[in-house]
């Protein structure tokens, strides 16, 4: 590990990394608390692996207990890795956005490319048109399609999210080809849900045909298009927060830099 100092400046930027990432208001100060724990401990001393070695005896000798202490090296670990290998990125995401973010365009041309693949057009429909997370598509059953609503439940909480009119017939009309009368919609030939890697993994597949950039391709971009595209017609911050399911208005600022 290169020798570098814990400053102020690279906490706050960890801490922005931390609400891009979706980690609750609670996590990052949890996070935070335990970083500066650790930075009053070793003062103005350059970080070397033996410090932390040496603030775990430190924190036994005061009586925390294991699990307590392993808890608060975990996220001192975090923040050490973070500094040496992602400062330098989260910059470029925070000031350099606008390369990296999908377009409207863009997305249009993944739905034509995706071409038959009639679950994976959908699935990037639901997300776009509704700012889902990827691991929320699970809530999208039959039974909420026909309803014309969705009850998610994500970090200690619940929201309902109402589907467009377009979008909850192409959902009850793949439903009934698939033959799905209850359940799940986004299914694995297993008959399991579908998950992240498994859409992640189409959706880059289809970056050749479409013209678009691999970087640009993955299932949040899609959350974020979504939110950018809301933004710009309502201007209201605080629903767009309450849509996505943010505990805090700043992770929603973040998208629409």
């Amino acid at each position: 590990m290169k020798q570098k100092r814990i400053t102020e400046e690279a906490i706050q930027a960890f801490r922005q990394y931390l609400i891009r990432d979706e980690k609750s208001a609670v996590t990052v100060e949890k996070y935070l608390r335990d970083i500066r724990a650790f930075q009053a401990f070793i003062g103005e001393t350059p970080v070397e692996k033996e410090l932390v070695i040496h603030y775990k005896n430190h924190l036994l000798e005061e009586s925390y207990a294991v699990r307590s202490i392993n808890s608060m090296l975990a996220s001192v670990n975090s923040f050490l890795i973070f500094m040496e290998v992602k400062s330098l990125k989260v910059q470029r995401q925070v000031y350099c956005a606008e390369e990296k973010e999908l377009t409207k365009a863009e997305y249009e041309r993944l739905l034509k490319a995706a071409g038959k693949n009639e679950q994976l057009r959908l699935v990037m429909e639901t997300i776009c048109s509704t700012g889902i997370r990827v691991s929320e598509l699970k809530y999208f059953t039959a039974e909420a399609a026909r309803r014309g609503e969705v009850i998610v439940r994500c970090k200690a909480k619940t929201r309902t999210i109402l589907l467009p009119g377009k979008l909850r017939r192409l959902l009850l009309d793949y439903a009934g080809k698939q033959k799905i009368r209850s359940g799940v919609i986004f299914l694995t030939g297993r008959g399991k849900p579908l998950d992240r890697k498994a859409i992640w993994a189409q959706m880059k597949g289809l970056c050749k045909a479409a013209g678009v950039k691999p970087g640009k391709v993955f299932p949040h971009n899609l959350r974020k298009l979504f939110a950018r595209t809301f933004y710009g017609i309502e201007k209201d911050i605080a629903k767009l927060a309450d849509i996505l399911g943010h505990s805090s208005i700043e992770t929603t600022r973040i998208y629409l830099m």
